[in-house]
């Protein structure tokens, strides 16, 4: 089996590569900020920069491939609400322009991996995969951009596309703007964390790991044109989530820092992942589990990540 991972140096997507078994690999990725090909090293994979937005790069890359998976996209809310230009061109016109290529290739199978953050936020409940899209900020409004148009070549032109959409992440190798990665490199150099309003937003988490089985059973089991949620093992309140770090790191309150909140801060996200769950999936790793050894990871290799500090 062969197989394209868009977006394979990042976070997520270089996980998914090392874990793939008994596969040819080719990683496609633009190395912004957020990909390294440190996050490869010693996982047998065919490497091609570029960028998913490039129809003549895609035309060559992607035949010959039988399954298909894009995680490319530009990611941190924050950046986002700086300037949302790069989020809508990678993660609208990007996922079009590959969407395109894998159906003018014929490619058999394709997953388009998404986030929880398409919904808006819910106050009690969960989120159905029927839930209406309300994305309430610029990389949520492009991310749910780009699921339409991948839905749009499933229903147009029969595209074997299926969609995850899944909570936050965490685990070792993770970019360290993101909240847990950045409150563990924080303290480990003595420096304050900062807690985001009065810490009541609530996520739900998720380790890469679980993330990435889940991305492998939809290629393998689900439906093309269908949405699979993928939940987490812990729901949080981002108080209760600094309260596990600093617990973690023997470190006490006095390390945070009260900053004011960001714009248009959604409160909470939740999933029903009800559909996936029908397909055989379960998360194995638990939270506190899952959070000793990512806290372990970043401890240990410090010349991975504060080059990027």
């Amino acid at each position: 089996m062969k197989v394209l991972v868009a977006g394979g140096a990042g976070f997520i997507g270089s996980h998914f590569v090392r874990t793939a078994a008994d596969t040819r690999v080719t990683v496609l990725d633009k190395l912004t900020y957020a990909g390294d090909r440190a996050n490869l090293e010693g996982v047998r994979h065919e490497f091609v920069h570029g960028d998913i937005c490039d129809p003549e790069l895609l035309r060559e890359v992607v035949p010959g491939h039988d399954l298909v998976v894009n995680f490319a996209a530009e990611s941190h809310v924050d950046r986002s609400i700086a300037g949302s230009a790069e989020f809508v061109r990678t993660n609208v016109l990007g996922t079009q322009t590959l969407m395109q290529a894998c159906l003018d290739a014929g490619v058999p199978r394709v997953v388009q991996v998404s986030t929880d953050e398409v919904y808006g936020t819910i106050a009690s409940g969960s989120w159905t995969e029927d839930a209406p899209l309300h994305p309430r900020s610029p990389y949520a409004a492009a991310k749910a951009g780009g699921d339409l148009v991948a839905l749009s070549y499933a229903i147009t032109h029969g595209l074997p596309v299926s969609i995850t959409r899944c909570g936050n992440n965490y685990g070792p190798r993770q970019y360290p703007e993101k909240v847990i990665p950045l409150f563990v490199t924080n303290l480990l150099r003595g420096l304050k964390v900062p807690l985001y309003g009065d810490g009541g937003n609530v996520r739900d988490w998720i380790h890469v790991d679980d993330h990435c089985r889940a991305i492998r059973l939809v290629a393998e089991r689900g439906a093309p044109g269908e949405v699979y949620h993928v939940a987490g093992t812990a729901e949080l309140t981002n108080l209760e989530l600094t309260g596990m770090v600093l617990d973690a790191l023997g470190a006490g309150w006095d390390m945070v820092d009260r900053v004011p909140d960001r714009k248009g801060h959604d409160r909470r996200y939740s999933l029903d992942d009800g559909r996936l769950r029908g397909l055989g999936y379960a998360p194995r790793v638990g939270f506190a589990e899952g959070l000793a050894e990512t806290v372990r990871w970043y401890a240990d290799n410090p010349s991975w990540w504060k080059p990027k500090r």
